[in-house]
């Protein structure tokens, strides 16, 4: 299973501070932002790869990091060719590069469907965002889509209506089949929130190859989950703790009075 990071936004709420740095880079303590997501999904045996994609302005920053790193798992910058907020691809586009970087290198026949229930390596992606502190292990997360047999999203309760309105949200049933998802909807049908991590099966992968060309949105990682919903058998892994989201100057200043001695 490949780490596909989607890190190629510009992060523009963070003013100068990002004007000419990736926030995934940031320093939090003596950690960046992803390099403590990094630390927890490179000792994960499924993962075989990290693929980081982030845009032309970034990608050099991105290669001198990379020239720093020890993780046992390879990583791979690629490069989606834009230099402004407004000609970015949008992440499901950033997305699908990653994966005809996958279909391009053909290391080996893909696994037929459900190879990942017994634990065997398989070409499905763990989609990440490369924003956020995570305070539980995407092993768990992993586990979860091997437990079901199929393409997962993560999800949280959300007990506040405002900030439902601004994400997107699930109805599942009592085994956490999704049964409906909506993207900042003005009267949410429940409380659980879907955050930006999702695993898609290599069974499903040929739907995301597609997605754009048939209708799916390009900004956000959310219009394909939503679209999968649509189109395939998928279920929710429910957080078991929390994470924070660094998306301001103030978010990020708070993560380094709050994280930045760990």
């Amino acid at each position: 299973m490949k780490n596909i990071v989607i890190a190629a936004g510009y992060a523009t709420r963070l003013g100068e501070l990002t004007r000419n740095f990736p926030k995934p880079l940031l320093k939090i303590g003596s950690n960046t932002i992803l390099g403590r997501m990094l630390d927890d999904i490179d000792r994960i045996p499924d993962i075989t790869e990290h693929i980081i994609v982030t845009n032309h302005k970034f990608a050099h920053i991105f290669e001198e990091w990379k020239s720093q790193q020890h993780y046992q798992k390879p990583i791979t910058i690629i490069d989606d060719g834009t230099e402004t907020n407004d000609t970015r691809l949008g992440a499901v586009c950033d997305l699908l590069l990653a994966i005809d970087y996958m279909d391009k290198q053909q290391q080996c026949p893909p696994p037929k469907q459900g190879e990942l229930e017994g634990g065997s390596e398989s070409e499905g992606v763990l989609v990440v965002a490369a924003d956020n502190l995570l305070f539980f292990s995407f092993q768990e997360f992993i586990d979860f889509a091997k437990e079901k047999g199929t393409s997962c999203i993560m999800c949280h309760e959300q007990p506040s209506i405002e900030k439902l309105q601004r994400t997107g949200v699930i109805v599942v049933d009592e085994q956490m089949h999704v049964l409906n998802m909506e993207e900042k909807p003005q009267e949410p049908k429940s409380h659980w929130a879907v955050p930006p991590f999702y695993i898609y099966l290599e069974q499903d992968l040929d739907l995301v190859r597609h997605s754009v060309e048939n209708g799916c949105g390009k900004d956000a990682p959310g219009n394909l989950a939503h679209y999968m919903v649509e189109h395939t058998v998928m279920h929710a892994w429910p957080m078991t703790a929390g994470r924070f989201d660094i998306g301001s100057l103030d978010t990020y200043y708070e993560a380094i009075e709050k994280y930045g001695k760990d």
